[in-house]
């Protein structure tokens, strides 16, 4: 018989307990926890975070070292030729599709917003290409807003600690809210970010060394 889990039937309250010792033991783990695109502005973070769909911020950072060189406004990204705009992602896979949700999201910039990346939720997922994820990853790391970012290893850390029940991006983000301290969101994100990089990776966890196995109904140690 398999022994069921101590978290199985964990109040609300008991989870938001678990979350708040989650977060101060990855606090001392991961310091400086931030994300890993690299960016100077607003506008190359929302390029730099539409690129990294589905690719590794390593080989978007690479992209982007030219990319932003040659683009510089929200007009010139605007101006763009498409066919070339392609080619110069293409490494960072998808690349017709982020290409397109560049060139028409730097012109509503151009048209609505005089260039400028608006700092409003709603705003920024009005953009072609932009969703929550990429809105909330904008707010949180170029305006120094509160939002929950979830990217790839949030998605897998926090199902695994059993923090949320859904698979959808949007339904995690909701979910998220109501058990992490508002305040808190934006920190919570990168350190689980940091996390899923280096301990609880997709294809083998390392739980016999992580800091927060007795927090997790997953770990096997």
């Amino acid at each position: 018989m398999s022994k069921k889990s101590p978290f199985a039937k964990e109040t609300l309250q008991e989870k938001k307990k678990r979350v708040s010792k989650i977060i101060n033991v990855l606090k001392k783990l991961y310091p400086n926890a931030k994300t890993h695109l690299n960016f100077s502005n607003p506008l190359e973070l929302l390029v730099a975070t539409i690129l990294a769909a589905q690719c590794t911020d390593e080989r978007v950072n690479k992209v982007t070292e030219y990319l932003f060189k040659k683009y510089q406004t929200a007009q010139d990204y605007a101006n763009a030729d498409l066919k070339v705009l392609e080619q110069e992602i293409r490494p960072t896979g998808f690349y017709k599709n982020k290409a397109k949700a560049i060139k028409n999201c730097c012109q509503v910039l151009v048209e609505k917003y005089n260039g400028q990346v608006p700092d409003t939720l709603e705003e920024l997922v009005e953009l072609p290409g932009v969703g929550r994820k990429t809105a909330n990853a904008v707010l949180a790391n170029a305006f120094g807003k509160d939002g929950i970012i979830v990217d790839t290893h949030l998605k897998r850390v926090t199902a695994r600690l059993g923090l949320v029940k859904s698979s959808n991006p949007d339904k995690i983000e909701f979910e998220l809210m109501e058990i992490v301290p508002k305040g808190k969101w934006t920190l919570f994100s990168h350190l689980i970010g940091e996390h899923g990089r280096y301990v609880c990776e997709a294809r083998k966890p390392k739980c016999s060394i992580c800091k927060i196995n007795k927090l997790c109904p997953s770990a096997k140690v």
